[in-house]
């Protein structure tokens, strides 16, 4: 791979963002292209595991506060991160540098930019979010997991692509499992998650939902839950109390096969989280984090409700008597669960990562390699 056209994949060091860009990194890998990350330090959380020849830690930092003191530090580490990142690509002269949102990644971009490197950023939200807007103008192309991200302007509709949002292999993999049978009597499997982490959200309600069950039906269910660390005991000892079978950890490596084998998801609704909904096919209970400036999470759960494959819980509404009315009464329709499950994956697209790669190639001008 030394003299291979090199790609710079720019992504944040969460989950999702890190996800759709290690998507894009294996479909690349399959054309001959040379694939380094720049990424911020929350990346060293998943060790080793991205599949680039090298990962490089650019400064950057979002906008915490209004105040003059505030603003000059933000502005601060990005003048670095740029500063860096200008040094890197004069050193490893990329084809094409790809953002996956996210403020880590307004430094690497920026700077190709500077540099007259093509440049694609990708949007896994159903509304854009605030470090692409910054970017969308500058950049040479446009690619959104969902249509009409950018309908509204003319100039960046014009260099927009709809590649849907690219999923890792092991999501594929999960894909092609069908719909698990479930009758009326046997086994519910659950799984519980709020992102890579979990959240307190979940941890809050959802064991207080479970108490609130028929004796029946709280005998059947079998739980998988992400809980945050410092929540861990509580929502374990919970379900022990409870006499039910449950696996809480803060993060489950094999997420997609579980969400594979369950018969249903209660998740909050960020992109990765959702596209993987949809390309497996499971049916959710989606309750988007609230307060965010763009609403970016209500937008995507309300693509999985239109496609009929979730329920969107606001979280005013999302108290333990409101879930366990929803689960019991999705419990005893089993055929309203297969079609939820349906209709989640009518919203799914498998080969994003694929079409999302060949609008890099385009754009870079590269022509791959038969491999």
């Amino acid at each position: 791979m030394a003299d291979a056209p090199l790609v710079l994949l720019a992504a944040g060091g969460t989950g999702g963002h890190l996800f759709p860009a290690e998507a894009l990194a294996i479909a690349l890998d399959r054309r001959g292209i040379a694939i380094e990350l720049a990424t911020d330090e929350r990346a060293t959380q998943f060790g080793d595991a991205f599949p680039a020849r090298a990962t490089h830690i650019i400064p950057s930092a979002p906008i915490r506060g209004r105040d003059p003191l505030s603003l000059a530090r933000t502005a601060g580490a990005l003048g670095m991160g740029v500063a860096k990142a200008l040094l890197l690509l004069g050193r490893i002269k990329p084809a094409a540098v790809v953002g996956f949102g996210g403020y880590p990644t307004l430094p690497p971009l920026y700077a190709a930019t500077l540099r007259g490197v093509p440049t694609v950023i990708h949007d896994a939200n159903a509304v854009m979010g605030r470090a692409n807007r910054l970017l969308a103008g500058r950049v040479t192309a446009i690619a959104t997991g969902f249509p009409g991200v950018v309908a509204h302007d003319g100039k960046l509709a014009g260099k927009a692509t709809v590649t849907g949002n690219p999923v890792r292999p092991a999501v594929v993999a999960a894909a092609a499992q069908p719909y698990p049978a479930l009758d009326g009597g046997g086994p519910l499997r659950l799984v519980v998650t709020g992102g890579s982490q979990g959240a307190r959200v979940m941890a809050d309600i959802v064991p207080g939902a479970i108490e609130r069950l028929a004796p029946a039906l709280r005998a059947r269910l079998t739980i998988v839950q992400q809980a945050r660390p410092e929540d861990h005991e509580r929502v374990a000892s919970t379900y022990v109390r409870l006499g039910v079978a449950a696996e809480v950890a803060p993060f489950f490596a094999d997420l997609p096969a579980r969400i594979a084998a369950a018969h249903l998801i209660v998740s909050r609704s960020g992109a990765s989280t959702v596209a993987e909904l949809a390309a497996i096919g499971r049916p959710s209970i989606l309750v988007p984090l609230p307060h965010a400036l763009d609403q970016d999470q209500l937008a995507n759960a309300n693509v999985l409700a239109k496609a009929g494959g979730a329920i969107v819980l606001r979280q005013d509404d999302f108290t333990p008597e409101r879930l366990a009315s929803e689960i019991t009464a999705l419990a005893a329709a089993p055929n309203r669960l297969a079609a939820m499950a349906a209709g989640a994956k009518s919203a799914g697209v498998l080969d994003a990562a694929d079409r999302l790669a060949d609008l890099v190639l385009r754009v870079a001008n590269v022509i791959p390699a038969s491999r």
